[in-house]
């Protein structure tokens, strides 16, 4: 299986289109944020990860999502993941994250142990 994109997202709206198939609607795709208060603050953003198995994959295994702030972990997200072979499907994973300041924790996608697909998340100062 690969990991197709990941991103942080707002909402997620799925709908069926002539074949059969499907679309995906992503709204309110975001990689930065200003803060809604001074720091410190927690937050839980949500990460859409979407994937594709191939028809000749059995369509099982791990999703993991290691949260980076430089070398430090800060959280954790690990969930089965199955997909029809020849199909997409996709993940939404939260995670609680505490910013001590402002900056960016990177959130490390894979699926067991293939490659990586990284995906920055940045908080700002709050507006105002």
């Amino acid at each position: 299986m690969d990991i197709v994109a990941a991103v942080f997202i707002e909402d997620i709206e799925l709908r069926p289109a002539p074949g059969p198939s499907t679309r995906i609607d992503l709204k309110g795709i975001y990689f930065s944020m200003a803060a809604p208060s001074s720091v410190p603050v927690t937050l839980e953003p949500h990460l859409l990860v979407l994937v594709r198995c191939r028809p000749d994959e059995p369509g099982t295994g791990a999703l993991e999502v290691l949260y980076r702030r430089g070398d430090e972990e800060v959280a954790r997200n690990v969930q089965p993941l199955q997909v029809e072979p020849g199909k997409f499907n996709y993940r939404l994973v939260r995670a609680e994250l505490e910013f001590p300041d402002h900056g960016t924790v990177e959130a490390h996608c894979r699926i067991d142990l293939g490659p990586v697909t990284v995906v920055p998340f940045t908080l700002l100062p709050p507006v105002g």
